[in-house]
């Protein structure tokens, strides 16, 4: 069974930027791991994944679905954060959190569970807009994940967070993941995403070019060997 699907998806945009021959799948109780540098793609692909961008070529499904076709009750069973967390500045963090699970059509109870387990809940009647960052980012998370969703797509959702927050995070990644969830999580930490991932997939130039293995050694080596490799074999295409 494939919770997600891409399938030679590309998109291109102004000035040759873009990706191409993208295939992807994953499949439900696995934390895949996409890495990269900077450019490589990796939001882009994300994007292409929900549905805010449109590929040029090839198709993403959904629980085997087009997204096009996809219902409205399927995407609720959808968990994303995209570069900017969820929050309404002007709106306290219970508030938003009410609102996220209202366009979820999930129970406001959930909220109720969330704020603790974010460690929100001293913060729980200020408003977003006065939280530091790593604060506006453990709300975008609780966003993302108090409705339980089938499918999660996160990009780079460390950023900000102390190390109670990664740590709060990789475990509600695992528990996802345990009770079924397919999880897809872009990051620039590879030793921290390595520890959860099921499969470490590489990125660069806009294309996916393999695995890393996420148990061997100096693995941030080997990412960078992997990346030089690639691009000496592209200029001399």
């Amino acid at each position: 069974m494939t919770m997600l699907e891409l399938e030679g998806v590309a998109r291109r945009f102004q000035g040759g930027a873009g990706v191409t021959g993208l295939d992807l799948r994953l499949a439900p109780g696995e934390i895949v791991a996409l890495v990269g540098l900077n450019g490589a793609g990796k939001t882009t692909l994300l994007r292409l994944a929900l549905g805010m961008l449109r590929p040029d070529h090839g198709a993403v499904k959904i629980d085997g679905v087009p997204i096009g076709r996809l219902a409205a009750d399927a995407w609720r069973q959808v968990g994303h954060l995209i570069e900017v967390p969820f929050s309404y500045r002007e709106l306290t963090v219970r508030q938003n959190l009410e609102m996220s699970a209202n366009l979820r059509g999930a129970p406001l109870s959930i909220v109720d569970r969330a704020l603790p387990a974010w460690r929100l809940d001293a913060l729980a009647d200020r408003r977003a807009g006065r939280l530091s960052l790593g604060n506006r980012q453990r709300v975008g998370l609780a966003a993302a994940l108090q409705h339980a969703p089938r499918l999660v797509l996160l990009d780079e959702p460390a950023n900000a967070l102390d190390p109670a927050g990664v740590l709060i995070l990789r475990d509600a990644l695992v528990a996802r993941a345990a009770a079924g969830a397919a999880v897809l999580v872009s990051s620039h930490h590879l030793d921290e995403v390595a520890r959860i991932a099921d499969r470490v997939i590489v990125m660069n130039r806009g294309r996916l070019i393999g695995e890393l293995d996420a148990t061997g050694h100096d693995l941030e080596r080997t990412f960078f060997d992997r990346i030089h490799a690639d691009d000496l074999e592209e200029s001399s295409a």
